[in-house]
């Protein structure tokens, strides 16, 4: 991630700015790894370094110009750049929420782990103790883009609304993205043509909710909603 910002374009702010955050809290869970947080942190690291792919994987043919970028990041990355720039972290965040935290999950959970219902339930616990991190870190990453950018008196005003708003919007994504991912598996164990299929309407529907994002209105308090 380090590497990337340094090669990233001066003119790509939108995409610096997700990145930043993302790295941020990147560093957030590994400390909550070493913290013994987790019941598996084996299991955690290796799905956290899958997800991070994901992302990356579409930064990076965004950033050579290639083909193979999912849509809700293709539309993320061609945001407005006059967005404040909490509105392209939030982006961001729904691309990589809805889109690839549930091929992640799935990436790092097999069929047999499916299976039994002892380690399944494992490891949810484990994915929802990532609400705890995430939440924690609301607070600090809404502060560090107040520093950086300029905030209206009503901005101002909203900031304690818009962190419920985005605790919200993190805690009820997960529990979707638990559901996907259940329905991703099911799909899988079909055949490789019904995961395709399943997995096309997943981008799709994550594409139609960035689309809902850049309407004009106040983000966050949409995402509550």
């Amino acid at each position: 991630m380090a590497a990337r910002l340094d090669r990233l374009p001066a003119e790509s702010g939108s995409r610096r700015e997700f990145l930043r955050t993302y790295r941020r809290t990147t560093a957030a869970v590994g400390a909550a790894v070493d913290a013994g947080v987790f019941e598996d942190a084996r299991w955690v690291e290796a799905w956290d370094v899958v997800f991070a792919g994901l992302y990356l994987a579409a930064l990076d043919a965004d950033l050579d110009g290639t083909s193979g970028v999912p849509r809700p990041w293709r539309q993320a990355f061609d945001a407005p750049a006059s967005l404040h720039p909490l509105q392209h972290v939030l982006l961001g965040i729904n691309a990589h929420v809805n889109h690839d935290l549930p091929q992640a999950l799935l990436a790092v959970i097999s069929d047999d782990d499916f299976a039994d219902p002892t380690l399944l339930a494992r490891r949810r616990r484990d994915h929802e103790r990532i609400d705890g991190v995430l939440a924690a870190q609301v607070a600090a990453e809404d502060g560090e883009l107040a520093r950086q950018s300029s905030r209206s008196l009503v901005d101002r005003i909203l900031a304690p609304l818009n962190r419920w708003a985005s605790r919200r919007f993190l805690r009820e994504a997960r529990k979707k993205v638990w559901h996907n991912t259940v329905e991703l598996q099911r799909a899988r164990a079909t055949g490789a043509d019904v995961y395709a299929a399943r997995l096309a309407e997943l981008e799709k529907l994550s594409a139609a909710r960035i689309a809902d994002l850049l309407a004009p209105g106040p983000v966050l308090l949409k995402l509550a909603v």
